[in-house]
């Protein structure tokens, strides 16, 4: 692919410059739609005059179609994208980008898909898909036990998993800690709930609240249903997690003034399995937890970290000092690039 795609560029680099910024165009409407003209072009930092002269080609091709609402992608239209997307994220250098990043971040892969997650939401149904294929790569055949985080993130990316992934496969899903006060829908266990029915799996429930006194926490230890839904998350073989910014996470967890105005005193940046980074990647605060501890990746066959958008670049950035060297982060172009610039 690479080699063609160099000659293509040799005989006709002009072609290649419309192509992608056609396709671009084309993708941002299916994200956006119905989206008008000047939106669009403020999101592509172009101007109206060339934005038009494309879209009216897009609409004489029959791949858009102009509403009273603004710009929407036709059947044709999104057959197109699907059908040109692998071949276009070459294109745009996507491919280039992972290697470069993975190096970066000394983990094993990176997977990047194109846009922003910050400014096109939809971005994220994208990250969604290529975990789900993922997951199909490298589960082994057999009994596997996945361990899951709850969020935002994790919550839409639960929305794309699909049967495939349970072919030849029994998947145990288990949240990978407990609640933290937050919708129930983003839970880890309604999480790992969803994951299950749209993979084809089982799941298993943690009904303990993550943060609790060291007294409380020995105490739940005890329960024999919080051991039994512990000790399967010990035997997790994969791990599917998000990476959050320190200060929206403590805010999600409600946690104290003074622990907040600590975080900030240390300029905490990143957080994850309840530990919290700084920019160097420092631990500056650890919460007592019942779930995964961060340690207990290392011997873990699957690690995915899924997060994107630009607003993510540092707390990525600072998470992965720590992350296992079988890593596979999935990520958007927004993040990506903010840490190569970095």
């Amino acid at each position: 692919m690479h080699q063609e795609l160099e000659w293509i560029e040799l005989i006709a680099p002009d072609m290649v410059e419309i192509m992608s910024r056609r396709f671009t165009i084309l993708r941002n409407i299916a994200w956006a739609q119905p989206v008008g003209r000047r939106l669009l072009a403020q999101t592509l930092d172009t101007s109206e005059r060339v934005l038009r002269t494309e879209t009216d080609f897009l609409k004489k091709q029959e791949l858009i179609a102009i509403t009273k609402s603004g710009m929407i992608i036709t059947s044709k239209g999104q057959a197109t994208i699907q059908g040109l997307a692998h071949l276009m994220d070459h294109l745009l250098g996507l491919q280039q980008m992972e290697a470069r990043l993975a190096t970066k971040l000394d983990i094993a892969r990176c997977l990047i898909v194109a846009g922003d997650s910050d400014s096109q939401p939809q971005v994220v149904n994208d990250m969604g898909n290529i975990v789900s294929a993922t997951l199909q790569t490298l589960l082994p055949e057999g009994e596997n036990i996945i361990a899951v985080m709850g969020g935002t993130t994790m919550a839409a990316i639960a929305k794309r998993l699909n049967p495939a992934i349970s072919v030849n496969r029994e998947l145990t899903f288990v949240p990978a800690r407990g609640g933290i006060g937050e919708r129930i829908d983003i839970q880890a266990n309604n999480v790992s709930a969803q994951m299950a029915e749209n993979a084809g799996g089982h799941h298993r429930v943690l009904y303990v609240p993550e943060q609790v006194s060291e007294s409380t926490y020995q105490s739940l230890l005890k329960e024999p249903a919080v051991q039994a839904v512990v000790s399967l998350i010990k035997q997790s073989n994969a791990v599917i997690h998000s990476i959050g910014g320190a200060m929206s996470m403590a805010e999600r967890r409600e946690m104290a003034p003074e622990v907040v105005k600590m975080l900030q005193d240390k300029r905490a940046v990143s957080e994850a399995f309840g530990y919290f980074f700084d920019e160097d990647g420092q631990i500056v605060y650890k919460i007592p937890r019942i779930g995964l501890q961060l340690e207990d990746l290392a011997d873990m066959d699957c690690v995915l970290a899924v997060a994107g958008g630009a607003s993510k670049a540092k707390a990525i950035a600072a998470y992965m000092k720590h992350a296992p060297r079988q890593t596979y982060l999935v990520t958007d172009q927004g993040a990506a690039q903010q840490i190569l610039n970095e």
